[in-house]
């Protein structure tokens, strides 16, 4: 999967309205996918060592490095992803 680039369009009046409160726009904007990606990545983690302890089948040892956790969760069968858990 490639690295995935956002766009985010801000219009004249919001960029006043946020230029009031924020010094730089696009580190808080930065800051604020950041902190959304360690959010996520925490439950996600502990979600699935909860469900890979549980699960009789998996006899491995759960990885500790991230990138090897998310690979190994989203390779499983049963691994569905929010836009599938709401089909």
């Amino acid at each position: 999967m490639a690295d995935l680039k956002i766009t985010v369009n801000i219009n004249d009046i919001d960029q006043k309205c946020m230029k009031n409160d924020l010094l730089d726009i696009d580190q808080w904007v930065q800051d604020a996918v950041t902190g959304k990606i360690g959010n996520c990545w925490k439950r996600m983690q502990s979600e699935w060592t909860t469900k890979l302890m549980n699960d009789e089948s998996f006899t491995d040892p759960i990885p500790s490095n991230k990138t090897e956790f998310v690979n190994l969760v989203t390779g499983r069968s049963d691994y569905k992803n929010r836009l599938e858990q709401q089909a």
